[in-house]
Order: structure tokens, then C-alpha cells, then sequence
């Protein structure tokens, strides 16, 4: 049967929505019926995709005004009688109809500090417990559709905030690198808060609605991000020392402190000259000493965490042995 559709037609001087009447067979995908409008009707029609599968993130749009894949939205969702509207994503400029320029988030992309392998570990040599593999695993599954960096209100409707501003999808993956116990970068949250503006963002959670991975963008990852940089900068003793001391009586006073395994080089430069306080010690094998420690909480021990002093009673500790058998 024949379904009415609008679909926008344009370029980044102007367009305009153009109505369409197309058939519509059972099973089908709007990315089907856009390539039946290019075969039919409008060969011009530009319109990025790869994969169909859900997989490559190419063929962002919004339909009916929601952020969404062309290629996983089903047409059985919508109603017969209801016209189907199909427009390229507002955030990013339009290049011409459905496509449009995302050079925003590559930007962005390379602005985050990549993984820094610790010293002297060969990449062949990289050992991590599953604990730690399966803390950050569901931010790996982003298939960078950009859905939620269009749908996020402080890139789509605050053009001055955007050079100070990543977006949800670099905060997933500051918040992976952050649990990663081979990392040898320094405080990713600090990071994340000071270059990243992390700050701007007021968790409404319409990124996590709109991703179609699922991944709890705002719970998992945003909020948790948060609530570290909270617990450091505004925990009251904290805010105490830093009014009785100078800067460089703090900063003598945390590197003396620490261990000589601590006092590497493991530091990074913030944009206004101060220095980040050092990531957690890691074994000549590159592994963590907590990596096999488990707390009885959902979510485990945060390995950049410096509330737990070890070791740790017995009964806060569950201890998984890789190899049941030889128990």
C-alpha cells in the first residue's frame, strides 16, 4: 500500500519539505523507502548510509522529529494513516538533504587525550581481570551515530558553548578511559570537567533516549563522572585545606605523601597551568593491585577511587578466582 511522506530537499542556503507518496511493503525500514524514492522518483536525493544493519551509524536522521536511524526504524510503528516526516539532523549544517556536516564531533574527537599504555608494558603484554573489562564495556558498543550529540540542547541550542563543550558521546568515552586500569594518563574527570565542560551539562537524559545501543549515557557514565569531580572538589576538609594552604603547600604536600611508585611522571598539564593529581599505581605487569577485588556494590570498586585504603577487611571484599577449579 502507498504511505504519504515529507522528506526536506535542500542545501545549506535553503529547502523546503517536498510530499511523496510511496509504496510500502511489510518488513520495511524508512531507509528502505528512501531508497525507493531515489530509485523512482528523485535520484538526486542525497542521503548518507552504509551498513543497514544498525551498525555504522551513517544514516542518522529524525523522523517525525526524533533523532533516529533510518535503517532501524521500521514503518510498522507508524500508524497508516500517518505522514511519515523525514528531515536531517537541526544540530549539524546541512551539506545538501539528508546530509550534513559532522565535522563537530571529529573535531572534538580529537581533542580527547587517546589511551596512554603504562611504561614499559608491550601491547602484547596489556592484562586486565574481567571485572575490570566488563566496567566499561557498554560504553564500547557506541556505534558514533551522533544521535545524542544532536539531541543534546547545550550543542544544539547554545552555539557559544560548543568550543568549551564535547558532548555525550566524548563523556562516554573520558568516563571508559577513567575505569581503564592500564591507563596511564591522569585524572580523566578532572579532565573532563575542565576541558571537556562536562559542567555545561544539566543530565536531562534525552541522549540516553535517543541511543540506539541503549548505553545509559546520563546514569552510567555522565552522572558518575559528576559525582567524582563533586567528591574532590567541594568534599568540605578539601575545601578547608585549600583555603588555610597556598597552591604549591598542597601540591608539595600530595606528592610527598605518596608512595615512590606514585611519584612518576603520570601527570598532565590543565589549560590554565595547574597540574592534575597522578592516576593509581600500576604493577611492573601493568595490572592493578585492586584488578581481582570485587565490593559487594552494583558496579565494584572504581579503580581511580581514593577512599579505600587496602587492604581491605574480609568482609567487604568478594574474591573471584579466574580459575574455579583450582580453588
Amino acid at each position: 500500500m502507498k504511505r504519504h511522506f515529507r522528506v526536506w530537499r535542500g542545501d545549506s542556503s535553503g529547502g523546503d519539505l517536498q510530499e511523496f507518496d510511496v509504496e510500502v511493503n511489510d518488513g520495511e525500514v524508512v531507509l528502505d523507502i528512501i531508497h525507493r524514492l531515489q530509485a523512482t522518483e528523485t535520484p538526486d536525493l542525497a542521503c548518507r548510509w552504509n551498513c543497514k544493519a544498525g551498525k555504522c551509524g551513517s544514516c542518522s536522521m529524525e523522523i517525525n522529529g526524533k533523532p533516529r536511524l533510518g535503517c532501524m526504524t521500521r514503518m510498522s510503528t507508524f500508524t497508516e494513516d500517518e505522514t511519515v516526516t523525514i528531515t536531517p539532523l537541526r544540530t549539524f549544517p546541512v551539506i545538501r538533504d539528508l546530509v550534513t556536516d559532522v565535522t563537530f564531533n571529529y573535531e572534538k574527537a580529537r581533542e580527547t587525550p587517546a589511551f596512554s599504555p603504562p611504561a614499559g608494558v608491550a601491547p602484547g603484554a596489556y592484562r586486565m581481570q574481567q571485572v575490570d573489562v566488563e566496567r566499561s564495556q557498554e560504553f564500547r558498543k557506541c556505534i558514533e551515530c551522533y544521535l545524542c550529540q544532536n539531541t543534546c540542547h547545550v550543542v544544539r541550542d547554545h552555539e557559544e558553548n560548543k568550543e568549551a563543550f564535547s558532548g555525550p558521546r566524548f563523556f562516554i568515552r573520558a568516563a571508559e578511559l577513567d575505569m581503564h586500569p592500564l591507563d596511564a594518563r591522569g585524572d580523566r574527570k578532572e579532565y573532563a570537567q575542565q576541558s571537556q565542560g562536562l559542567g555545561f551539562c544539566n543530565i536531562t537524559k534525552c541522549c540516553t533516549e535517543v541511543c540506539p545501543e541503549h548505553i545509559k549515557i546520563t546514569d552510567n557514565a555522565i552522572i558518575p563522572m559528576k559525582e567524582r569531580v563533586v567528591d574532590r572538589r567541594y568534599d568540605p576538609l578539601v575545601r578547608l585545606g585549600r583555603k588555610i594552604f597556598r597552591r604549591d603547600q598542597l601540591e608539595s604536600a600530595d606528592t610527598t605523601d605518596l608512595p615512590a611508585q606514585r611519584q612518576s611522571s603520570r601527570t598532565f598539564e590543565t589549560p590554565h597551568g595547574g597540574r592534575l593529581p597522578e592516576g593509581p599505581p600500576v604493577g611492573p605487569d601493568g595490572r592493578l593491585e585492586i584488578a581481582e577485588l570485587a565490593a559487594p556494590l552494583q558496579g565494584g570498586l572504581s579503580p581511580f577511587g581514593e577512599d579505600i585504603s587496602l587492604p581491605l577487611p574480609p568482609e567487604r571484599v568478594s574474591y573471584h578466582h579466574p580459575d574455579p577449579e583450582a580453588r
